[in-house]
């Protein structure tokens, strides 16, 4: 097994490329403690590895936060033999009815006219691009002209985070839906 690895624009996360489906359509998966990581084998061996701060699984890439006490020169082979492991055990990603996945912001039955037109937009012209970076940025709510977003992987954190939203999200959502006055980030559960 070959993995890539590839840089984010957040230093303290990279972007693990296993050349095999991760999470593929179930969506995403956001592990920002190792408790949470109970549902998943791949992430509960990922932070069974000293220094990892975060675990994002994405469709076809695994991206890697770690905490400041330890360097990538150090964790990078670790993460990499922990990944392989994984693959070559045959579990699973996520265990059998697992709710960890938390899929795209698609518009849902009961959403009115402007989110589900706000969700539309982030689903087809944000998602795909913040996922190259090894990260992800998912709908929470529409609430006086505010969209609230929530952000994982290697967008949580990001130096470049703020200006992703406002200068590049919001101007956007504002562009096309008028009725967004401001994008405000909100922290993951």
């Amino acid at each position: 097994m070959f993995i890539q690895t590839e840089p984010t624009p957040n230093p303290a996360t990279l972007k693990f490329l296993p050349g095999e489906e991760v999470m593929g359509r179930l969506g995403t998966a956001n592990f920002v403690k190792s408790d949470e990581a109970v549902k998943s084998p791949l992430a509960r061996k990922l932070f069974e590895v000293d220094g990892i701060a975060g675990v994002f699984l994405g469709g076809d890439f695994i991206t890697i936060t770690k905490d400041d006490s330890k360097d990538w020169q150090t964790l990078k082979p670790q993460v990499l033999g922990g990944i392989m492991e994984h693959y070559t055990s045959g579990q699973s990603v996520l265990d059998q009815n697992s709710d960890a996945a938390t899929g795209a912001s698609t518009a849902a039955e009961g959403d009115n006219e402007l989110v589900s037109q706000i969700k539309e937009l982030l689903d087809t012209r944000v998602r795909p691009a913040v996922a190259q970076d090894g990260g992800d940025i998912v709908f929470h709510k529409f609430e006086d002209g505010v969209v609230y977003l929530e952000m994982h992987g290697a967008c949580a954190g990001c130096p470049s985070s703020t200006a992703t939203l406002k200068m590049g999200i919001e101007n956007m959502l504002r562009y096309y839906v008028p009725e967004v006055q401001a994008v405000e980030p909100v922290m993951a559960d």
